[in-house]
């Protein structure tokens, strides 16, 4: 038995007894598209805004000044709301979200970003998914709980985060401030996936991320005049770097996250790949590596990746370059150090005139344990809303606030309560959608989870 089947068994354990009834779905549906109103940008200075109106839903529910903490910075913010558990000995419960989006230019939109609509069935906006549409369920979660006179054993707090989408100044802030945490549940990451007929038919708990790391690899020469050519032209060398990192696999990994994830993904797959998902997963079989890393959708889940993005060589048509280089985007499996993939960049260029540069501050996170009790509330929540559908713990390519949180220790889980069909995903693109049907469900969820691991 895989550990989802042992995890269903014990499910009836799990539902919250006495529960009350889920927010409003209504009520939820408004913060939503009050939400989306905010032109929470960068440099548009609306975050602490969005961050007032959340603290007025929350206090209009009986939260008490003390209880939320908005801290400006710069021209964002952070957003703290707390339930206070009964037992202080206990560590805290977070969640998580964040309030800024990405910029959206309105001429470029069949409608107004900012200006919320609901059409279709969909509430269309910036942020409508990403990830304003679950940062209204927690809140609104949290006001229901709070007008029921919900007293958790364990502490629970909502934090948002203000710049997410950029810097993460903000998330750095609330991870070193509420790092002593017994777990993280975030809003922006995992969650289900619809068929054409809009039936559920998978859920994804996210338990880690792959550390994104960009670095600079460069080549510089006197130059000199065109017409005579020299050997130690840097874009020749730098064309060589190039090819010999194309050319290059990182070792195939695993851990305990992919190898569950793709062995409940096998048969779906099925054929020959699915075969070789299994295999992998059992065994960490060489052969089966090489046939998924021959497919985009999988490489991720089996090696760290490098692949070249930009170049600059060069600086007028009739001179010798006077240096050349070329950035390269890395995906590093958790666990891996980011210096580890540097130096293995180092070896693969295999030339001592070239300089490999680590640009910006990366910021590495290990996986985050399949918890047992984490496992266990969300598949109750899910099976609650979708009865036998899948959850398969997952990997993200892309870095969210959790791997801040994860980096010191806190383990974090993606337990979006979001089920779209893949074709109406427009995160950071045009015409950005969520579907209003699944209201309901998503605040029963998040009332379930957080029920269930705050008692």
């Amino acid at each position: 038995m895989g550990w989802r089947c042992g995890l269903l068994a014990g499910v009836a354990v799990m539902l919250p007894s006495g529960a009350m009834a889920a927010a409003d779905p209504v009520v939820a549906k408004d913060i939503l598209m009050r939400s989306v109103a905010f032109r929470t940008v960068e440099g548009a200075g609306e975050v602490p805004k969005l961050a007032a109106y959340y603290a007025s839903v929350l206090k209009a529910a009986g939260f008490a000044e003390g209880d939320i903490v908005i801290t400006p910075m710069g021209e964002t913010a952070t957003f703290a709301a707390t339930i206070r558990g009964r037992d202080a000995t206990l560590k805290p419960l977070l969640m998580i979200g964040h309030m800024d989006v990405v910029a959206a230019d309105p001429k470029d939109w069949t409608r107004d970003p900012f200006v919320p609509v609901e059409e279709k069935g969909y509430i269309f906006g910036r942020g409508a998914e990403d990830n304003k549409y679950d940062v209204a369920m927690m809140v609104a979660t949290l006001a229901q709980l709070k007008k029921d006179g919900w007293t958790p054993r364990r502490t629970v707090t909502l934090l948002l985060s203000g710049d997410e989408e950029t810097a993460m100044v903000t998330t750095r802030a609330l991870a070193a401030k509420y790092r002593d945490a017994e777990l993280l549940l975030n809003g922006d990451g995992g969650g289900g996936l619809l068929n054409e007929a809009g039936e559920p038919v998978l859920d994804q708990l996210q338990a880690g991320e792959k550390t994104y790391a960009d670095f600079e690899i460069g080549f510089t020469d006197p130059g000199g005049h065109s017409s005579a050519p020299t050997p130690g032209n840097p874009i020749y060398r730098l064309a060589r770097a190039i090819d010999r990192i194309a050319a290059h696999k990182f070792p195939p990994m695993r851990n305990e996250l992919t190898k569950a994830s793709l062995a409940l993904s096998a048969d779906r797959i099925g054929g020959a790949v699915g075969a070789a998902m299994k295999r992998y997963a059992q065994t960490g079989d060489a052969a089966a590596a090489e046939l998924l890393s021959g497919r985009p959708e999988f490489v991720g889940q089996v090696r760290t990746t490098c692949v070249a993005t930009m170049a600059q060589a060069g600086h007028a048509l009739n001179a010798l370059p006077q240096s050349a280089k070329v950035q390269v985007n890395c995906r590093i499996f958790p666990g891996v150090a980011i210096d580890a993939v540097k130096a293995e960049l180092v070896r693969v260029v295999a030339d001592e005139s070239a300089t490999v540069t680590t640009l910006g501050d990366p910021l590495a996170s290990d996986a985050s344990p399949l918890r047992a009790d984490v496992m266990q509330a969300v598949v109750a929540a899910v099976s609650a809303r979708a009865p036998g559908i899948p959850i398969m713990p997952s990997m993200s390519g892309g870095a969210t606030d959790s791997v801040h949180f994860r980096a010191l220790g806190v383990p974090s889980y993606g337990v979006s309560s979001l089920f779209m069909k893949a074709e109406d995903g427009f995160a950071h693109g045009l015409n950005e959608r969520a579907p209003v049907e699944g209201i309901g469900a998503a605040l029963a969820q998040w009332e379930a989870v957080v029920r269930a691991l705050a008692k």
